[in-house]
């Protein structure tokens, strides 16, 4: 039997790399590992986790806040005494599961599981999905076995020859060859006519591409050149809905979620989005010509580094946050027009897909066991 903890936490995009690991191990060792994960209290893994059937353990571990109100403050002062306490029960738990490699995705709760781990001796694995590298990973990477990343030039952060090239985990199949495209259209009432704009903002939205949304639709007079998947998110799907319904505009699906996100692939020309690690990884893999808006509001502004690694390549197109509501609509527009650079863009960012990530963390995970 093999004992594998998974921790990383606090945004989907550490949470769901892990998961996507977690099914991997278990495609390949069904009922020979047992895997427990590690979170943060409070965080959204404590919910996520448990409801796709996984065991985890919380740690009251928090972190620093920047923002300077009464309540950071009172929370920052804490800070220490949640770390140690972390860190004594981190080192309980690793025991207690006995386990044998333990992997961290980033987020609150992998530092100390890993700091504990690697002083009990036990084999640990990260995993870094982004370009830049965060100052906890950094750290944690002096002792750690194996850093996968998903973007060259890593050896500025990691020792080189610990390194493993493995791209990001993601859960569920993306290719770039996808849906029939006229089903696609036709999920989304779309015609063959008029190429498709996605703009995506992720589960909970984003304020800048809702408000970049509301600035062009005002601009048309009640119908669009090009049809355009518009997804708000859950924050603003009540402000966005009504503000539809103040501008009727012919060619504009509008929702809080894309159910179908494999048919809004098929559909779309192009798509404006952040530049998360994740969705980065899946734009890879769809082969999309890509518009993205970085946040700002992000550690290191990570964002904004993982997107520059692939226009530097050619791969996709920026426009920074502050630029977006005026111009991200007339980036996208001038890009769906022009079918050469569209290709061209199509092809280079689907020379950077790795559609086997989980795998490969997989075989890094056992590579490591067998040296143990």
């Amino acid at each position: 039997m093999r004992r594998v903890i998974l921790s990383g936490g606090g945004t989907g995009g550490h949470i769901y790399p892990a998961v996507a690991v977690a099914e991997a191990l278990k495609r390949k060792w069904g009922e020979e590992v047992e895997l427990l994960f590690v979170g943060a209290e409070g965080k959204m893994e404590m919910e996520k986790i448990p409801a796709l059937g996984y065991r985890i353990e919380g740690l009251p571990v928090a972190g620093i806040q920047r923002k300077l109100t009464l309540h950071n403050i009172l929370n920052n002062l804490t800070v220490p005494f949640r770390v140690l306490k972390s860190i004594r029960r981190a080192k309980r738990i690793v025991r207690e599961f006995n386990a044998d490699i333990v992997v961290g995705f980033g987020g609150y709760a992998s530092a100390p599981i890993l700091w504990a781990a690697q002083r009990l001796g036990i084999p640990t694995v990260i995993q870094e999905q982004n370009s830049y590298a965060g100052v906890t990973n950094k750290l944690l990477s002096k002792r750690a076995r194996k850093i996968c990343v998903a973007y060259d030039k890593m050896e500025r952060f990691f020792p080189a020859e610990r390194i493993v090239m493995t791209g990001n985990p993601l859960r569920g199949r993306f290719s770039a060859e996808g849906n029939d495209r006229a089903e696609a259209l036709a999920y989304y009432g779309f015609s063959a006519e008029l190429p498709v704009i996605m703009v995506v903002g992720g589960s909970l939205g984003t304020r800048t591409l809702n408000e970049m949304m509301k600035a062009w639709i005002a601009t048309l007079g009640g119908e669009a050149p090009v049809q355009v998947i518009w997804q708000t998110g859950k924050y603003y799907e009540r402000e966005m809905q009504q503000f539809i319904a103040e501008h009727p505009t012919k060619n504009i699906w509008q929702g809080a979620f894309i159910e179908r996100m494999d048919y809004a692939y098929s559909a779309a020309d192009v798509v404006i989005s952040r530049s998360g690690a994740c969705t980065v990884s899946e734009l890879c893999l769809v082969a999309k010509p890509t518009v993205f808006v970085p946040s700002p509001n992000v550690s290191e502004d990570h964002q904004t580094k993982n997107a520059m690694a692939l226009v530097e390549k050619g791969a996709a197109k920026i426009v920074a946050d502050s630029e977006a509501a005026k111009r991200g609509m007339q980036v996208a527009l001038e890009l769906v027009g022009d079918k050469e650079q569209l290709q061209r863009l199509s092809e280079n960012i689907a020379r950077l897909a790795i559609d086997d990530a989980a795998e490969r963390v997989v075989n890094v995970i056992e590579m490591e066991l067998a040296k143990a």
